[in-house]
């Protein structure tokens, strides 16, 4: 039987979002919780506990190709440490801009998972590219 094993909504997409990421969970799935770049850790933190992921994004939403904004390295930073000062079981992805050149950056504010996009399908040999990801997270 095909199915998800985690399902990450947009705090933006609902206007019920508890509800939401309460729906997900009774459905057996993880929970991930993503939010733009322009939305503010604050309106979020209450909703921390009831996620098992985070996904900030580090570009506006809605196409491929874009360079990482830098004003989002300080967010991430500060969602990582608004979760370990919480002794959460929380991972923080990103999603936008994340390349080989800047995926230790990204992984020093405190990222541990990330999507990777035109970075690694322009590649001409994605094996390769994997491991210049890997080496540059070792």
């Amino acid at each position: 039987m095909a199915g998800a094993n985690s399902i990450t909504i947009h705090y933006e997409a609902a206007n019920h979002i508890h509800k939401a990421l309460t729906k997900i969970r009774e459905l057996g799935c993880e929970v991930g919780l993503a939010i733009n770049i322009a939305t503010p850790l604050d309106v979020i933190e209450y909703l921390l506990d009831d996620v098992d992921m985070l996904l900030v994004m580090t570009i506006n939403p809605g196409f491929g190709g874009q360079s990482l904004i830098p004003a989002a390295l300080p967010k991430i930073e500060r969602a990582k440490k608004i979760i370990d000062e919480r002794g959460l079981d929380v991972r923080v992805q990103v999603d936008g801009g994340v390349k080989v050149s800047n995926i230790r950056t990204i992984a020093d504010a405190g990222a541990d998972t990330f999507v990777v996009g035109s970075d690694f399908f322009s590649a001409s040999n994605y094996s390769d590219r994997c491991t210049e990801f890997r080496s540059q997270l070792a």
